[in-house]
């Protein structure tokens, strides 16, 4: 525990002696001693003492004082109407906020304002439109460890919970590695951990907050799951998954302000001994009616290195443009639905072609259906955001406006119906039928809720005329008193003759007639003076104040009747959650579909064709078959680009692709994997065609990183991703290689990138697509049965290098690192000097010669033998030109590029 967020020290020395207010906060403080308790003062937020200090710092707002018989203590505050933008810096920073309103109305009851804590603001647990990705899902996890399981096969279970939507996921492995990819896959924001389970299956963005153990209990976590779901034994799989889901939604109800576990135990126990029930109703989370157990490998595994590297949703460079990722060329959809929707479709791609063929018929038909394709867009553009809106609206957090939203978006449904009334296929045939209009929730607000409401709901404007008798009569009394008030005026100007008086109000004196100075003598018997003013007094009549109780008495019962017609109406919507949250599903997967149509239609994708595995009329095995592939994302950043062919088969599973840097290597790897992802997706593929046998997974090694703060180098991570490639890839697997092996010697690197490439061939039996520098790799084309060459082929002009980008069977004949170096910027002594060093080696031996081989392999010879050899008469030791060849100049920074040539250099001079 942080022991600024705690009860201050100067408090709980004498908490009894403290004012009743400040001994609330000081309780609050203690029980939720892990944040920042945002104590409600009036219209502010204050907090106190050390958290005061932290709070002013962090927000950069006044550091004030409060005095009282104990002490002064620290004080600071934001306002309530812009909390969110400061709550929102303080999650930022690294805490946990909760949030303690005034339950109670000032003048209510005697003593001080009831307060209490209404919820837990957390990075997982969001629920705040303004804090919150509208196109994204924002989810909290759990980790639990099955009972009695230890070691290498426990079993580990991991519960998913978007708060905002009611989305919630399950799933169990007995394999570390599993839970981690399937974390990596949902990036939650946030997870509690139960005993003994393993936290280093987090990312470092995630935060992990400390929760009560007891709520991984069985029992407990049973207990709490039956609570929303009949029989949850048989919705899940083993006691790892019940202990994770039950601990999470204790979590999540304790956000909303409700009691830690083991204090629920505690209150369970005395109630139980004083033969009382407890109640958690109040912090009950009505809106999550489902839960959803999977099983990992129904859907094509992408781990967090995958993910990185195919860029699907994150640009791969730090200062790469948002939108230079494969969801934001697909993204057309027009709702924060769809949004969410087609991110979860790309984080998990379908491994069954039935499912597949499904999405892509729909895909297909609104493609070539333009005017349905285009209008279903514009009015899906009029869909708010249903499944938070019903989360809103379930926890008694919605406005009148929220309601009208809901209102509005029920009101396109049958318009989207009727677009798709004529649907061919199957899949948009079932969304019709899933689009349930509600029309009786529809009415209901409509009859209910004026067209246009204020955001406060407690003073009045916000129910429609003729909804309500009571309320109508109330307002009428208060319209009927307010008319006479208006007629007033110029009644009392004839009577009295005074033409400047003038009848008025204010929420402290209430109505008045007004008479100026001047005029005082002409005032009537029965007027009573009210106030005096500088040049006026203010006056009452016993009719006027009988008629003033009259109107403010209406007034107030109407504001409070209102309230009270608002709750019920949205008491009565909630009770439709599931309704809603089923329209929402089909309106999300209508918008997402929309997108990948309108993606295809505009970027000139073609229909993959999805062939079982067996099922290919020439392979009885797998097949990947690209014509004129294209990347998805480079192709929309660059002025042009050169589509490449791709076919593997079980024949010829593992290409080698050699090229000089530049050349289109990396590029090419990625784009084979990503027309592999689309095509699971269920997307229209950036090719002229397409056919292949779905994969199970996709591992990528493709670029150079390092892990500074965890002690590893470049070398290192690399070999860490290899190791996780080579212990879990199999023959259903599509893998990425590129460059392996750079970290080290060349003669180390060469060897194991001809041991990986042997294992991945023998062993492994995976689709491989591996790119390198190590041209005699290319050799092993010859000896490998399934194995084969590729390469990118340039041209020299005029001294410069010319890529083409167009891949080729074979090997290439050179790396042309020097020519790539010039380009870069390299300075012209250095590339001439390399230039000098090239030449001389290509004249000591040339490629392929035995000798060539053998300098390779003993690159790393001691420095001696080199000045040996180079006495001997030789021009270059063939250390250094091997080690010249190998390097990848396109990878070096200027300094680095030096320091190299420096360090071959001096070799030669020894």
């Amino acid at each position: 525990m942080d022991p600024a967020l705690g009860p201050p020290e100067a408090m709980a020395e004498k908490r009894d002696e403290l004012t009743p207010m400040m001994r609330q906060y000081h309780d609050l403080c203690a029980r939720y001693d892990d944040a920042i308790v945002l104590f409600q003062v009036g219209d502010f937020y204050e907090t106190f003492c050390g958290a005061a200090e932290r709070t002013a710092r962090l927000l950069e707002v006044a550091l004030t004082s409060r005095e009282d018989s104990t002490g002064e203590y620290p004080m600071s505050g934001i306002p309530i109407d812009n909390a969110e933008s400061y709550i929102e810096e303080l999650l930022e920073a690294g805490y946990r906020v909760a949030v303690a309103d005034q339950i109670e109305e000032p003048g209510e009851s005697p003593g001080v304002v009831e307060r209490a804590v209404t919820r837990v603001i957390t990075p997982g647990t969001l629920t705040e439109d303004e804090l919150l990705a509208g196109d994204d899902n924002n989810f909290v996890a759990a980790i639990a460890r099955g009972a009695g399981t230890e070691g290498d096969t426990a079993e580990i279970a991991l519960a998913l919970l978007d708060v905002s939507t009611g989305d919630f996921l399950a799933t169990s492995s007995s394999s570390c590695e599993a839970i981690a990819d399937e974390v990596s896959r949902f990036d939650p924001a946030e997870a509690v951990v139960g005993p003994d389970a393993p936290t280093d299956l987090l990312p470092e963005n995630c935060m992990v907050t400390p929760y009560d153990e007891t709520a991984f209990d069985r029992d407990r976590a049973g207990a709490k799951l039956s609570a929303y779901f009949r029989n949850p034994d048989a919705l899940l799989a083993s006691d790892a998954e019940i202990r994770a889901c039950g601990a999470l939604l204790s979590y999540a109800e304790y956000v909303r302000g409700g009691a830690h576990e083991g204090e629920r135990g505690e209150t369970a126990d005395k109630a139980e001994t004083e033969g009382d029930a407890p109640d958690d109703e109040d912090h009950h989370l009505e809106y999550l009616t489902h839960l959803t157990r999977y099983d990992p490998r129904e859907y094509l595994l992408l781990d967090a290195v995958a993910l990185r590297s195919l860029e699907l949703f994150e640009p791969r460079t730090v200062h790469g443009r948002d939108d230079a990722t494969l969801v934001g060329v697909l993204d057309e959809t027009a709702s924060a639905l769809g949004g969410r929707k087609l991110r979860d479709w790309l984080r998990r791609p379908l491994l069954e072609p039935d499912r597949i063929e499904a999405r892509l018929d729909a895909v297909e038909e609104l493609m070539g259906a333009v005017q349905t394709r285009e209008r279903l867009h514009e009015l899906l553009r009029d869909v708010y955001d249903l499944e938070r809106l019903i989360g809103r609206i379930s926890r008694e957090r919605a406005n009148a406006r929220d309601l009208r939203s809901l209102r509005d978006t029920l009101a396109v449904v049958p318009e989207v119906r009727e677009e798709l009334a004529d649907a061919d296929c199957g899949r948009l045939r079932r969304l019709h039928d899933a689009l349930d209009p509600l029309a009786d929730v529809r009415e209901l607000i409509d009859d209910a809720v004026v067209a246009d409401p204020p955001i406060e709901i407690t003073e009045g404007g916000v129910i429609a005329e003729g909804y309500d008798a009571d309320l109508d009569d109330l307002r009428g009394t208060a319209r009927d008193g307010k008319q006479w008030i208006d007629d007033l005026e110029e009644r009392e100007r004839e009577r009295t003759g005074i033409d400047s008086l003038k009848v008025g109000y204010n929420s402290v004196h209430g109505y008045y007639i007004e008479v100026t100075n001047p005029n005082l003598e002409s005032v009537p018997e029965n007027y009573q003076r009210r106030q005096t003013l500088k040049n006026s007094e203010r006056f009452v009549t016993p009719e006027l104040k009988e008629r003033e109780d009259e109107i403010v008495g209406a007034e107030e019962r109407a504001d409070e009747r209102e309230y009270e017609l608002f709750c019920e109406v949205r008491r009565e919507v909630a009770a439709e959650v599931e309704r809603v949250q089923r329209l929402a599903e089909a309106l999300a997967t209508l918008d997402a579909l929309v997108s990948l149509a309108t993606a295809a239609a505009q970027y000139d994708y073609c229909r993959p064709e999805i062939i079982e595995r067996g099922g290919g009329a020439d392979s009885d095995g797998r097949v990947l078959e690209i014509e004129g592939g294209r990347h998805p994302v480079v192709e929309r950043t660059q002025e042009s680009f050169v589509p490449n062919d791709a076919d593997f088969t079980d024949d010829r599973r593992l290409a080698v692709i050699t090229g000089p840097n530049m050349s289109g290597k990396s590029t090419y790897m990625r784009q084979v994997a990503q027309i592999v992802l689309l095509a699971q997706v269920g997307s229209f593929v950036p090719a002229s065609a397409a056919r292949l046998t779905p994969v199970d997974r996709i591992f990528t090694r493709v670029g150079a990183s390092d892990d500074i703060a965890g002690g590893r180098s470049t070398f290192m991570v690399e070999m860490d991703e290899l190791a996780t490639i080579l212990r879990e890839a199999d023959e259903n697997a599509l893998v990425l290689l590129d460059e392996v092996g750079r970290g080290t010697s060349t003669a180390d690197g060469m060897a194991i990138a001809q041991a990986i490439t042997e294992h991945l061939h023998d062993r492994v039996g995976a689709t491989t697509l591996f790119a390198t520098h190590h041209h005699p790799l290319t050799e092993l084309a010859d000896d490998l049965a399934a194995a084969f060459t590729l390469h990118f082929e340039v041209e020299q002009v005029d001294g410069e290098v010319v890529f083409h980008h167009e891949i080729a069977p074979g090997a290439a004949t050179g790396s042309y690192g020097v020519e790539v170096a010039t380009a870069a910027g390299v300075p012209d002594s250095v590339v001439d000097r390399a230039r000098e060093l090239v030449a001389a080696a290509d004249a000591d031996t040339e490629p392929g010669d035995e000798a060539t081989d053998t300098a390779t392999a003993s690159s790393d010879a001691p420095a001696a033998e080199t000045a040996a050899a180079t006495a001997d008469g030789g021009d270059v030791p063939t250390d250094v030109a091997a080690e010249l060849r190998a390097l990848d100049l396109a990878h070096l920074t200027p300094v680095e590029a030096l320091t190299e040539l420096d360090r071959l250099k001096r070799l030669l001079e020894e």
